[in-house]
């Protein structure tokens, strides 16, 4: 089931450990703008629940792919993304 915001938005997945949230998207790889969109919306997300840095993580099924985990800035925000 996908956690919602208080604008009735929902997310991925949202962990709770130790006290702490963790908001994290998930998405399938279609290129670079959906990928743009996607961090665009995980920090929408990360505003409603006062938060300065999210994960996403990229399912990428081309073959000539490049995985790996990158540190961004989007938004005055920390995004950490993992392509895989």
């Amino acid at each position: 089931m996908e956690s919602r915001t208080r604008e009735l938005k929902r997310t991925d997945i949202i962990v709770d450990y130790r006290g702490e949230q963790y908001v994290i998207e998930m998405k399938v790889w279609r290129g670079e703008e959906y990928n743009r969109r996607g961090e665009e919306q995980l920090v929408d997300y990360l505003d409603a629940y006062h938060k300065d840095k999210g994960y996403m993580v990229s399912f990428n099924f081309n073959r000539k792919k490049q995985i790996g985990v990158r540190e961004i800035a989007v938004g005055g925000k920390i995004l950490i993304e993992a392509i895989v």
